[in-house]
């Protein structure tokens, strides 16, 4: 019978490049950047790496379609590279690769890579999908935008749970401004200014109710993971190491999108993905048990109907619990240490492992001046796809405690 593969696979090493518009670099560069940091945070010779997957969304104008450029640029010996790709869930379905290939025992040792060069792709916001995401994007996306799909969310959320106009608009206008707040500590983060919850409300609309602010910025960037068995990380000297809980990975049947069950208030994909990661991770009560998350928060609504997917705030209760502090730096669950999408960044491919990054380092206690006190789990979250964000993919980790 299966038992998931909780701490059964270590992360001993991770690396981040800065995201921004980084106009001086390719994406062989960008990967070069994140995983020199990472292969002197794992103190192993690359030598001992054995295998490779790398997240990339739009190939076109990164690394190709396959995995040849991430590997020549990082002159492994002959490893295999395997280049896959998940929509917004890229980055964590490499980390999915590397994890699953260790915990099988096919291997001791794996790289996980994420990358995305969107600034070179000349438009000012994510790139029409249909080249490269199938032909039924094309019945959609002729009639909608990233921004007007998810001003629906907005405003088939307001109108369920009767929340007033203005009301909801302070509630994601704290979403960003939290995250604005958290960004200014991340030296690596693309947008690093302080914002007002007035300043957010009186920007330009966008796709009402969402404004300038509540949507995130188009970035460069790249991360890694090197992950490997706990015994392997025992025999590096790392007595606790930071172990894998739980990976989930939900995709829609196309089921909500079919009927008429679904009111566009939530994601099922989420909501379905996170139950099975509390249970692979022996969480009985994540309101209680997780120490902090890193979302999905693509525009600031999506981070807060997120809340109530993870079964943390009740359903119709996230605008509240957010006004109410309960995700800031100081509050219960802190949200988005880092900045998130909306300020560190979105490469696409990268965004998974940039958020187990934040976690690696806060659960190893170097997280510097956005350190939390004694977090216990960290859960990362990604959206992707159309129609409606049909991936989810969970990742929860923690320290290995014997």
């Amino acid at each position: 019978m299966t038992d998931g593969i909780r701490d059964k696979v270590a992360i001993i090493g991770m690396g981040c490049s800065r995201f921004g518009e980084r106009w001086d670099m390719g994406a062989e560069e960008l990967i070069v950047e994140a995983f020199t940091e990472c292969v002197e945070d794992a103190g192993i010779d690359q030598k001992e790496i054995q295998a490779a997957w790398v997240g990339n969304c739009f190939e076109e104008v990164s690394l190709g379609k396959s995995a040849l450029g991430a590997a020549m640029a990082l002159r492994l010996d002959y490893v295999p590279f395997t280049r896959v790709e998940n929509y917004c869930a890229s980055g964590t379905e490499s980390f999915r690769g590397a994890v699953y290939a260790v915990a099988s025992g096919a291997y001791d040792t794996c790289l996980a890579i994420g990358v995305e060069k969107l600034k070179d792709t000349g438009y000012g916001g994510l790139p029409n999908p249909g080249s490269n995401m199938g032909p039924l994007n094309w019945l959609w996306y002729p009639n909608i935008s990233a921004p007007g799909a998810f001003a629906q969310l907005a405003t088939a959320y307001a109108a369920k749970y009767g929340i007033k106009d203005q009301d909801l608009k302070r509630a994601i206008a704290h979403v960003s401004v939290k995250s604005h707040e958290n960004g200014l500590n991340n030296p690596k983060a693309h947008l690093r200014k302080k914002v007002t919850i007035d300043q957010v409300m009186a920007s330009p609309i966008i796709a009402h109710p969402l404004g300038l602010f509540d949507c995130c910025g188009v970035s460069d960037g790249a991360a890694c993971a090197i992950v490997t068995t706990v015994q392997k990380a025992r025999e590096l000297g790392i007595k606790n190491p930071v172990t894998v809980k739980a990976l989930q990975l939900a995709l829609s049947n196309g089921e909500e999108m079919s009927f008429n069950d679904w009111d566009g208030t939530y994601f099922p994909t989420t909501s379905k993905a996170s139950k099975k990661a509390y249970q692979e991770a022996g969480i009985t009560d994540p309101k209680e048990e997780i120490s902090m998350m890193e979302l999905h928060d693509c525009f600031s609504i999506t981070e807060l109907v997120t809340y109530e997917d993870l079964h943390i705030s009740e359903r119709g209760h996230a605008w509240q619990d957010t006004l109410d502090g309960m995700y800031n730096r100081d509050g219960k669950i802190p949200a988005q240490i880092d900045g998130g999408l909306k300020c560190f960044g979105h490469p696409i491919g990268a965004s998974g492992l940039r958020m187990l990054y934040e976690m690696y380092l806060q659960l190893n206690g170097r997280a510097q001046d956005r350190q939390l006190e004694n977090p216990r789990f960290g859960l990362t979250h990604n959206l992707g796809g159309v129609p409606f964000m049909s991936v989810a993919s969970i990742a929860i980790v923690g320290l290995y405690k014997t």
